[in-house]
């Protein structure tokens, strides 16, 4: 068990960490802060922290165990605010959707309390955001991954796989660089179609006709386009490069289908589509390669 949680983000990820685990009986106090006063107010009123802290740094002080639950572009000023009281003996972690950029933050600010750092990106969401949507159950069943570098302390890394399984949470352990190509192909290169399908339509001088005449398939692919803004926006621009390597991709697959398409070529689309039928068929979110 912690004996305290310095909790610095206390929106949906952040605030669900918490109430996780305090179900778990894992900490006996949560000190929490947020930049947003109201959102520190609503978190201690609804039981999700304890102690409503001034400042990242005092969220920080007494902490044996720490959560930066910030959006990703936010890594470096939070842990410059925080790097007074931290120490070798505190396990710190992040949710960043985005590894490198986090790491390399950490890197350049942490310094020889590295060690201290464990990588984690939990799998899971809402489309709303906020205190107000946080659940102890979001984390129950998802995926974990985490991304020690060479300096992360053996110790602190076991404990944070034993945080995240005592959550009921599947880890997975990977480098930063592997995290971060692979996500930019089945997260980060979704958003981005996601987005630019609803705003090409929508673009249209009969877009919204078009957008009032859409169904199920269309609400289903679209999910990911009412993503939090700003979010969304630092983890494109911080994983840009993979998520450029794997637009090329898609758009080559796009152009290939549209020139099956023009020529009429049924049968090279239809074996096309059975591919993409078939593989999305055998797959299975989480599955573990055999």
């Amino acid at each position: 068990m912690f004996e305290q949680l310095g909790l610095i983000g206390c929106g949906l990820m952040g605030g669900s960490f918490a109430l996780a685990l305090k179900r778990a009986g894992l900490v006996k106090r949560v000190v929490g802060y947020s930049k947003s006063p109201s959102t520190t107010q609503r978190a201690l009123s609804m039981g999700v922290i304890d102690v409503e802290a001034p400042s990242a740094l005092l969220a920080v002080s007494g902490a044996d165990i720490v959560l930066l639950a910030v959006p990703v572009s936010a890594t470096e000023a939070t842990l410059k605010a925080i790097r007074h009281l931290v120490s070798k003996d505190m396990l710190i972690m992040d949710v960043g959707s985005t590894k490198r950029d986090v790491i390399d933050a950490a890197r350049r600010v942490l310094r020889d309390n590295i060690g201290a750092f464990v990588p984690c990106h939990p799998i899971a969401g809402k489309e709303a955001s906020g205190v107000d949507h946080a659940d102890a159950d979001l984390y129950v069943g998802k995926q974990v991954v985490v991304t020690p570098i060479e300096r992360t302390l053996p110790g602190h890394l076991q404990r944070a796989i034993q945080v995240w399984e005592a959550l009921q949470c599947n880890v997975t352990r990977m480098t930063p660089e592997s995290h971060d190509a692979a996500f930019a192909a089945v997260s980060h290169l979704p958003h981005l179609i996601a987005f630019a399908l609803v705003n090409g339509i929508a673009s249209q001088p009969q877009g919204q006709e078009f957008l009032q005449l859409a169904g199920p398939g269309f609400r289903d692919f679209t999910r990911i386009a009412a993503g939090e803004p700003k979010l969304w926006r630092d983890v494109l621009l911080a994983n840009r490069q993979e998520l450029l390597a794997q637009s090329q991709v898609f758009q080559r697959t796009l152009q290939a289908m549209e020139a099956m398409v023009e020529a009429g070529n049924a049968d090279a689309l239809e074996g096309f589509i059975a591919q993409a039928s078939n593989l999305r068929a055998n797959w299975r979110m989480g599955a573990k390669k055999p």
